[in-house]
């Protein structure tokens, strides 16, 4: 199974990043194979709307079936939710802590999104 986490870095010792739709990166790591892909998403990184849609449809084509997230605002939880991608909540840490929390159950799956846009 893929999972998706929005990443400040290329590695699992990279923070999570709280921000989805204005995240650097996002890691998309396979539990199969151990392998983790690289979604680059500098083109909303200053996007002055719509990066959180944008985002989520890139993240979407990425694969995963679930999302770990710090925020997920309401554009972007609905083409996510409508995709399949469950999200699951993550209050802070790196990539590696947080499939870790995954794992092992210690992640809240988000029932809608958690912040406003445009936060």
């Amino acid at each position: 199974m893929k999972i998706a986490i929005p990443s400040s870095g290329t590695d699992l010792n990279a923070p999570v990043d709280a921000r989805f739709g204005r995240a650097k990166y996002f890691l998309v790591y396979d539990t199969d194979s151990k392998e983790t892909t690289i979604v680059e998403n500098l083109q909303n990184l200053n996007a002055p709307q719509g990066a959180g849609i944008q985002a989520a449809q890139a993240v979407v084509q990425a694969g995963p079936k679930v999302l770990l997230a710090g925020n997920c605002g309401p554009k972007a939880f609905a083409v996510l939710n409508q995709a399949g991608v469950k999200v699951f909540l993550v209050q802070s840490g790196t990539v590696q802590q947080a499939l870790d929390d995954y794992a092992n159950g210690r992640l809240k799956e988000a029932e809608s999104a958690n912040v406003e846009g445009h936060w």
